[in-house]
This record gives C-alpha cells, structure tokens and sequence, in this order.
C-alpha cells in the first residue's frame, strides 16, 4: 500500500461518534475494527521502512559513513511526517474501504465445553 497517497489528516481530527457507531451499529465494534486494521497497517510501515533502510546498514561505521548518511536521515524523516496507522485505518473505515467480517460465535476458537469452563 501507497502510504504517500492517502488522504487521511496528519494532525488530530475531531470525529463525530455517533456517525461511526451507525457505520458498524455498535461503537466498540468500530474501535476494534479500526484498531485491528491500524496495527495492520504498522506493521506494513516498519516493514518498508525497515526495506528501506536496510540498504544502509554496516557494521563499520566510520565517521565519514555519519556524514554520507543523508538519505537515511530524509527516509525516516519522511516516515515521521506521513498519518499515524490509526489515522489512515479510519479513514479508510469511513470512506468505506476496509472488509470486515464478524465469525459467527459457532466459529470460535474454543468449543462451547471450554467456554462454560471458563465462565464457571
């Protein structure tokens, strides 16, 4: 995913919560969507960034290496500036983009044994 090309606001927008609760009919469902999504959208950024600077990782670091170092300076700097995860996560939740699906409570990890276990 393009990170750059997003349209989500790079400082805090205040949301009305009652517009994002009717989305998904239940406010906590939208946190957690969002909230999933966002991590997702993390872990793809430290992976590229990680990609990224990669290509200048050394085991001698000299001096003169400190000074050659500039784009690596730029390519962090340019990840600072780009939208938190969570702000391009709801975003996308509100423009629609992302698929959810909620498993049916037959699809849990634990059997209905291990539930009244836990409950007991």
């Amino acid at each position: 995913m393009d990170f750059k090309k997003t349209s989500a606001a790079v400082t805090t927008i205040t949301r009305d919560v009652d517009k994002l609760e009717d989305m998904s009919g239940n406010i906590y469902k939208t946190v957690m969507i969002v909230a999933k999504r966002a991590n997702q959208i993390a872990v793809e950024m430290k992976q590229e960034l990680d990609r990224k600077l990669e290509e200048f990782s050394s085991y001698n670091e000299s001096l003169e290496e400190i000074f050659e170092n500039r784009e690596q300076i730029e390519i962090s700097k340019m990840y600072e500036r780009l939208p938190k995860p969570t702000s391009i996560a709801l975003q996308e939740f509100i423009e629609g983009k992302l698929f959810y699906r909620i498993p049916d409570p037959s699809e849990r990890l634990y059997g209905s044994e291990n539930e009244q276990d836990i409950n007991e």
